[in-house]
């Protein structure tokens, strides 16, 4: 296992789109390793593979203790109810906060390194968690998300952040 640096914005990993993971060989259950470990740090709910310069669709999660990771991730349901406005971060984007509108549930199926089923579900941080990852994987970042007069301030306080 290792732990793996983070790729933040400018990264032009960040911004295209992951390709399927095809076969399950030695450098997924790499893959799969790198992203458990690297997502098991307090403070971390989520981490896109892409965000480890990865272009593989994979993701892994630790939300209160729960560590797990799917591979080639779909969602399959959103519910049309969003949640209230909350702020959403991201290790690419870092130390930067948000008001970022989600749905209030979601649900993502994928699988494991065995091929069996792999269900991610559920309300409020978990919906968050699977529609901020699969953008990633799909080559978008929160910021692309925000209401148009946030994402102006957030792209200021980007561009400020980065000059200094």
């Amino acid at each position: 296992m290792a732990f793996r640096d983070i790729r933040t914005i400018g990264d032009p990993v960040l911004r295209t789109a992951c390709a399927p993971i095809e076969t399950i060989d030695d450098a997924v259950r790499q893959l799969v390793e790198d992203l458990v470990e690297t997502v098991d740090h307090e403070g971390r709910a989520g981490l896109a593979a892409n965000q480890i310069g990865v272009s593989l669709r994979a993701f892994s999660w630790n939300i209160d203790g729960d560590i797990g990771y799917i591979l080639n991730p779909v969602i399959v349901e959103r519910s049309e109810e969003l949640q209230e406005l909350g702020d959403e971060g991201c290790l690419s984007v870092p130390g930067l906060w948000y008001p970022c509108e989600r749905p209030s549930f979601s649900r993502a199926e994928g699988t494991d390194l065995d091929g069996n089923l792999v269900v991610v579900e559920g309300e409020e941080i978990w919906a968050r968690l699977i529609n901020h990852e699969v953008d990633h994987l799909d080559g978008h970042l929160y910021l692309d998300r925000l209401k148009k007069d946030v994402r102006k301030q957030a792209m200021r306080e980007l561009r400020e952040s980065l000059e200094h």
